[in-house]
């Protein structure tokens, strides 16, 4: 076991946690691989379950460049995914074959420093509602709202009053396995808060569809779920619902947890495996802050896959124990987000955009690599 990478015994699943803070200058803005059109692309049958798991090996297909800083990601039934394009506020939908269209604008969206449109859920009934969820920064606020594509309605406020700042925004949303919705926030560079349960910011917070603080919490009548968070970009579960979540560090360490009900994380009393109180939960996975910067998290199997903005990597957590490995080291750049599809391909996006030095020809864009067979 290395010094620079720290995965704790008895690793049942995989969380992602820490992460330093992100560049926020702009370069210009991309033009789109293909020009937007009001409407969203026909829909098909859901897929099936997935035959096999994602093949790193494989030469991966570019479904799509020029995407405005990518951010949440999301897919329909048809296994074509939204997603979210931060600083624009716009979402669009990409194919697995590539097409590429424009399919709704998020109004009142404020995209200064790290915030924006962020992540992006569709509602475990979505067939049924057609509600998309989606995390943004709005003028005074972080907030989750929710609306229906192809409609012009105003979107609904789901639940709002998240402290704002120019970083640790948070931002990842999903539904979990039971139906609720989890918010992974930050801690909006005033560290305090992760540690005051009466703030929502620092935390993960568990809601209903509706927005409301979910039957079952710790506390009832409150939304959190977890505190003691510096700032959560990425969560996923595995098939027997463990969950997981990654978090930016600060200066030494980024981590990967496991999220369980009530669990205190330490920050800003601790930071990625310090000894600390033993009211504090340690993480699992933890990494240099120059070898990780996690955000998105997915889970296939029982390997965990982990984005890594600074470290420009992917990182692969066996969750049944052994090393975290890391993936294509440099050659995208900085990577943000990381999905597993219906038909177990895994989507990769880059964020190149966002920091002017990162940009490289044809960013930002998004990776597809096929399943292997079963």
């Amino acid at each position: 076991m290395t010094h620079s990478r720290k995965l704790v015994a008895a690793l049942a699943g995989a969380a992602l946690l820490t992460a330093c803070s992100e560049d926020s200058s702009q370069p210009p803005a991309p033009a789109l691989s293909a020009p937007p059109a009001p409407s969203v692309l026909p829909s098909a049958s859901a897929p099936a379950t997935p035959a096999g798991r994602p093949d790193l090996a494989a030469e991966p297909e570019t479904l799509a460049t020029g995407i405005d800083v990518p951010w949440g990601l999301a897919f329909l039934p048809d296994g074509s995914a939204l997603v979210a394009q931060r600083d624009k506020a716009t979402i669009v939908q990409v194919t697995p074959g590539g097409k590429v269209r424009e399919a709704y604008r998020v109004p009142d969206v404020d995209p200064a420093g790290e915030g924006g449109l962020l992540g992006l859920a569709m509602d475990r009934d979505y067939e049924q509602t057609r509600w998309v969820y989606a995390y943004t920064t709005a003028d005074d606020d972080n907030r989750v709202v929710r609306f229906k594509l192809g409609r012009d309605d105003k979107p609904e406020v789901v639940f709002a009053g998240l402290a704002k700042a120019g970083n640790h925004n948070g931002g990842r949303i999903a539904f979990g396995p039971d139906g609720m919705l989890y918010v992974g926030t930050g801690d909006a560079a005033e560290p305090p808060r992760s540690q005051d349960e009466g703030s929502n910011n620092g935390k993960i917070l568990r809601l209903t569809p509706e927005g409301k603080p979910a039957p079952g919490n710790p506390a009832s009548g409150s939304p959190i779920w977890t505190s003691g968070h510096r700032n959560v970009q990425g969560l996923a579960w595995t098939a027997d619902g463990a969950m997981y979540a990654t978090e930016f560090g600060q200066n030494r360490l980024d981590e990967v947890n496991r999220i369980q009900k009530g669990k205190n994380y330490g920050w800003p009393e601790v930071e990625g495996d310090e000894d600390g109180p033993a009211r504090f939960t340690k993480p699992l996975v933890t990494w240099p802050t120059s070898e990780a910067s996690p955000s998105g998290a997915a889970i296939a199997g029982d390997t965990m896959y982990v984005a890594a903005l600074r470290g420009q990597r992917l990182w692969t957590v066996p969750l049944g124990g052994g090393e975290p490995r890391a993936y294509f080291t440099g050659k995208w750049g900085r990577l943000r987000t990381v999905a597993v599809a219906p038909d177990g391909a895994l989507w990769l996006t880059t964020s190149n955009t966002d920091r002017d030095e990162n940009v490289r020809d044809g960013d930002d864009r998004i990776l597809r690599f096929p399943a292997t067979a079963s």
